[in-house]
């Protein structure tokens, strides 16, 4: 049978990344599953005729729909998750935040069934400089073509009267002298009058396809279709536009012109301004003559005008070229003009906006006034406090990334109960609150004061959102949203005093610092670096210090591998230069081999300008030691993806920090050498501030290469004896050579080489892939399939399986037997099958089995990988993801991997047999931490899959009492079984008798059938 999950996984995966256009048809469903997969959609195995039927029965994965042409196309359906996190989202009201859907991780640490896309402002199309359907004057206007309506506009102005408006360009009727259509049973008079009263509620225009819908609402009524057809000769009531667009059904509705037409030059209305993206300013480099011709065209068009179209219409003016440096860095108009880039990944599409006295003014003062609002968020004048938010319990909270400036100061809200649905609550109750049509606190505030908090009504939705007011003008305001972390410049007609009731949650909007960043918090790669890879995103946030500003990490966890952003915004900062040279067909000498995996991997160092300097830089680092007290600068506060030093044959090398085990022991990685280790963390030092710079600068010097040509893949293809034979050869060699056959650009980022260990590399036969080719190092043993018997994992055995081998005399003893029959003890149950057969642990020696197997991988990973017979019924030491463990060895497979039984948790795991080590004497010093136990209180039986989930759940990975009532004793450890009721004491109220559970959950079921 297929994997039900996982096919739904995929399916979700297809049609969630064609979310935003016009569904998926079959036969390109199936084509992009079997791109995503590399398989057919198994709907045969899952028990249907056809593809169709499969489709029918995942409503939620899948909604159908037919198109226009009657073709049935397939979409996506909105899990209640991902509806939660779309509507949080979307939420965020800052204008920045338009663009490319972006992926984003909805929970911690689980993936998601499928990533959710966020769909924000749609991107602008590109513009051709002069649009074919209308006349050039178009190219200077900044309207964006199928754009929705923004986030927030412009002070309403009046519409334009060149012809891109409808209402200039045909002919002009008035009022009385014009007849409805033809079939226009309706009266006119009342439907302008209506529609006269929506323009004043959305003054500043809206796109007419909402017209319909906005009529409905407020009326109850359809609007007559009729109407929409009248609309654009209704000039006095209303002005229809149409945007630089080849789509007629893309139209906006304003109020009337206020004024007459004139001749004077108006762009259409657009994106409101927001702050360009940070770029080192530099206004000096322009002369005053230019900045008072540019801004004297930019007063022309107030509602944006194109970086593009700026050249041309400066030629046309002044009769002179603009200088190219203007536009290859716009920041340089940012004391006069406001730069908006609509399509982030696009950063050639600017608009430009003239700011006035007053907006100029406010934008020298912006940083002050948003660090002021910050400082101050949560004082009010009044005497009403905000309680402080309080940082999450959990060590991995998930957090929505709002903005950075500086990391520093990262801006982000938490995700979860109490956080996030609070705070939607919240604005559910604001809203019904300031909506009621007979409710006094509907009226604006007459005097907002700097510093207050209040009600806004957000710009272009239904919302009321709590802020603080940081700056009065004449007749707006510039308020801090203190739950969404972003400013905004609105009407006092949209300030409300914010009732007590709304004081009582904490403000969301918090701050966090970059673990890792601190000494380059305001470097425009870095910051540029988390733009891309974390604003507007939900991560995970690993909390290291819970102060008033936590120290954190930050994961994105929506793809197969955790992405550390942290790490990622480091290796911004990387000189790419300074990396080693790679070019296929390229030879290079002087090679040195630094590391040799078990699976073939080998890692380089070619001769470079990036090692050179590493060279010289870890040398006067390695003098500044000798020369400083080198304990000032042990690591403190160690986390996956710092960089530090470490020691290396007596010398210090760069790491990164990979893994944590405890707050002891961590696994590293020589970059430069690509060797894997594992130290105690007082061995860590940190770079020492002279050299950080210019060590973060160069590149990882270690390249990963493989051999070329060599016919072997798989788990376990490469057996010791080969991994030895390659490690002899090329590990100590001064001379080696190599010559690139082919770079793999994937994920692997893998070189595959031809290695010599002498000068001759033009003869292939020569190489070390040659010989290793023509040899029978690759040729496995034909080991035996042998067998494993349990209730929690089985391998098919063969009939005659080898006797047992007897225990060594050093074999570590059992654990002291209980006192006896109702003897209670503390333990913790970490395998938990069914109430026949589960897993536990004495609480009481947990800590010893913390410190044993940090001793094991300080001892292990430092052990060379040498070639060991692997013997049935034997107890080894396993390396199991990142952790070695005490196993037993139930079987050994022919490809190479062994079936191990944990004798310290209870677990059946498959490894590599390179990953098995003896176990030393002394690791045999404590018992066996996993007992098998069975549940007391129910009679034996074939539980059914229910009955052993509702166990699982009750006591799995759970601290519970253990109450014994016999033991059966046997010739080894781990086959003795205690037979005990599991009580559940984390309830104040009463203790909880698993076997009273399961004993009334098998009498319901038995009822049931």
């Amino acid at each position: 049978m297929a994997d039900v999950e996982l096919v739904k996984k995929m399916l979700r995966e297809v049609l969630t990344a064609n979310k935003s256009g016009p569904g998926v048809s079959l036969s390109r469903l199936q084509s992009e599953y079997k791109d995503l997969t590399g398989e057919q959609i198994p709907h045969k195995q899952m028990g249907h005729g056809n593809l169709d039927a499969l489709l029918h029965s995942m409503p939620s994965v899948v909604r159908m729909e037919r198109n226009r042409s009657g073709e049935m196309v397939y979409f996506a359906s909105v899990s209640g998750e991902t509806a939660h996190v779309a509507k949080l989202v979307a939420r965020q009201r800052t204008s920045k935040k338009t663009g490319r859907p972006q992926m984003v991780n909805c929970q911690m640490r689980v993936k998601p069934a499928a990533p959710l896309v966020l769909n924000g402002k749609p991107s602008l199309p590109s513009l051709p400089l002069f649009p074919q359907s209308l006349p050039p004057l178009c190219a200077y206007s900044a309207v964006a073509p199928g754009m929705q309506q923004p986030l927030s506009r412009p002070p309403p102005l009046p519409p334009p009267p060149f012809p891109t408006s409808l209402s200039s360009s045909l002919p002009q009727h008035s009022p009385k002298d014009y007849n409805p259509s033809a079939g226009g049973n309706y009266s006119p008079q009342q439907v302008q009058g209506r529609l006269r009263e929506v323009l004043n509620k959305y003054s500043n225009g809206f796109w007419v396809s909402k017209l319909p819908q906005l009529y409905r609402e407020l009326y109850k009524q359809d609007l007559p279709s009729e109407a929409l057809k009248d609309l654009e000769h209704w000039t006095h009531v209303c002005t229809v536009e149409k945007p630089c667009s080849s789509n007629p059904k893309e139209l906006l509705l304003y109020p009337p012109p206020t004024s007459p037409p004139t001749t004077t030059m108006s762009p259409l209305p657009l994106t409101p301004p927001s702050s360009s993206p940070s770029h080192p300013a530099s206004p000096s480099t322009l002369s005053p003559d230019l900045k008072r011709k540019l801004g004297e065209l930019l007063v022309k068009y107030s509602n944006g005008l194109w970086a593009h179209a700026l050249p041309k219409l400066y030629l046309d003016t002044y009769k002179t070229k603009l200088p190219e440096h203007v536009l290859e860095n716009l920041s340089l108009l940012s004391d006069f003009c406001t730069v908006d880039y609509p399509m982030p990944d696009n950063p050639k599409r600017a608009i430009l906006y003239k700011r006035t006295r007053e907006e100029e003014s406010c934008n020298r003062r912006e940083s002050v006034e948003e660090r002021r609002a910050r400082e101050e968020v949560g004082r009010r004048l009044s005497t009403q406090a905000v309680p402080p938010l309080l940082i999450p319990r959990e060590e991995y909270p998930s957090v929505l990334v709002v903005e950075a400036t500086n990391t520093n100061g990262v801006i982000l809200r938490y995700i979860g109960e109490g956080y996030s649905q609070a705070q939607e609550a919240l604005e559910d109750e604001m809203r019904e609150f300031y909506c009621c049509q007979d409710n006094n606190s509907r009226t604006p505030l007459t005097s907002p004061t700097s510093g207050q908090l209040t009600a806004v009504r957000a710009e272009e939705e239904e919302e009321i959102l709590r802020a603080q007011v940081t700056e009065v003008m004449t007749d707006k305001v510039k308020v801090y949203y203190v739950d969404h972390g972003f400013s905004e410049v609105i009407s006092k007609a949209k300030v409300f005093e914010l009732h007590d009731t709304f004081f009582k949650l904490p403000f969301q909007a918090t701050k966090c610092k970059l673990a890792g960043l601190e000494n380059f918090c305001q470097e425009p790669a870095v910051l540029k670096k988390f733009e891309s890879m974390a604003s507007g995103k939900i991560l995970l946030a690993e909390i290291l210090e819970r102060e008033q500003t936590p120290l954190v990490v930050l994961y994105d966890t929506s793809q197969d591998d955790d992405v550390n952003i942290n790490a990622a915004c480091i290796k911004a900062l990387q000189d790419k230069t300074l990396a080693s040279p790679l070019q296929v067909n390229s030879a290079y000498m002087n090679v040195a081999v630094r590391s040799v995996c078990s699976d073939g991997t080998i890692y380089c160092q070619l001769p470079s300008r990036g090692l050179a300097k590493l060279t010289e830089i870890l040398e006067k680092t390695e003098a500044y030691f000798h020369s400083q007290v080198t304990s000032e600068f042990l690591v403190s506060r160690p986390f996956c993806g710092k960089g530090c030093l470490a020691r290396y044959k007596g010398k210090w090398s760069r790491v990164e920090i990979t893994n944590l085990h405890g707050s002891r022991v961590l696994d590293i990685l020589f970059i430069d050498l690509g060797v894997q280790a594992s130290v105690e963390v007082f061995e860590l030092r940190e770079v020492p501030p002279p050299f950080l710079r210019d060590l973060i600068a160069i590149p990882p010097q270690a390249v990963k290469c493989c051999l070329a040509d060599l016919a072997v893949s798989g788990v376990g293809s490469w057996t010791p004896d080969a991994v030895q034979w390659l490690r002899d050869a090329v590990l100590n060699s001064t001379d080696c050579s190599m010559k690139i056959a082919k770079l793999d650009k994937t994920k692997r980022s893998v070189v595959h080489v031809y290695l010599f260990t002498d000068k001759n590399f033009h003869d292939p036969t020569r190489s070390l892939n040659h010989q290793m080719a023509a040899s029978d190092l690759f040729k496995h043993q034909g080991d035996v399939f042998l067998s494993s018997h349990s209730r929690c994992y089985v391998i098919t055995a063969l009939p005659r399986p080898p006797p047992v081998t007897p225990l060594p005399p050093s074999q570590p003893q059992p654990l002291p037997a209980p006192m006896g029959p109702s003897h209670n003890m503390d333990i913790y149950v970490s395998v938990a099958c069914h109430p026949g057969h589960f897993v536990l642990q004495p609480w009481r020696d947990m800590y010893k089995l913390v410190v044993l197997m940090g001793e094991m991988i300080l001892y292990y990973n430092k052990t060379e990988e040498k070639p060991l017979k692997v013997e049935k019924n034997q107890i080894y030491a396993a390396k199991v993801e990142n952790n070695w463990h005490r196993v037993l060895v139930k079987g050994v497979l022919t490809n190479g991997l062994v079936s191990v039984y944990e004798l310290d948790y209870g677990k059946h795991e498959l490894v590599s047999g390179t990953q098995l080590r003896p176990l030393i004497q002394e690791f045999r010093q404590l018992p066996f931490q996993g007992i098998t136990a069975q549940l007391a209180g129910v009679k034996p039986r074939q539980w059914s899959e229910e009955a052993s989930i509702v166990f699982r759940n009750h006591v799995e990975k759970k601290p519970l009492v253990a109450q014994l009532e016999a033991v059966q004793e046997a010739h080894h450890p781990w086959d003795r079984k205690l037979t005990v009721f599991l009580v559940d004491t984390s309830q104040e109220e009463r203790d909880i008798w698993v076997h009273d559970i399961m004993a009334e959950f098998t009498d319901e079921l038995t009822k049931e059938v």
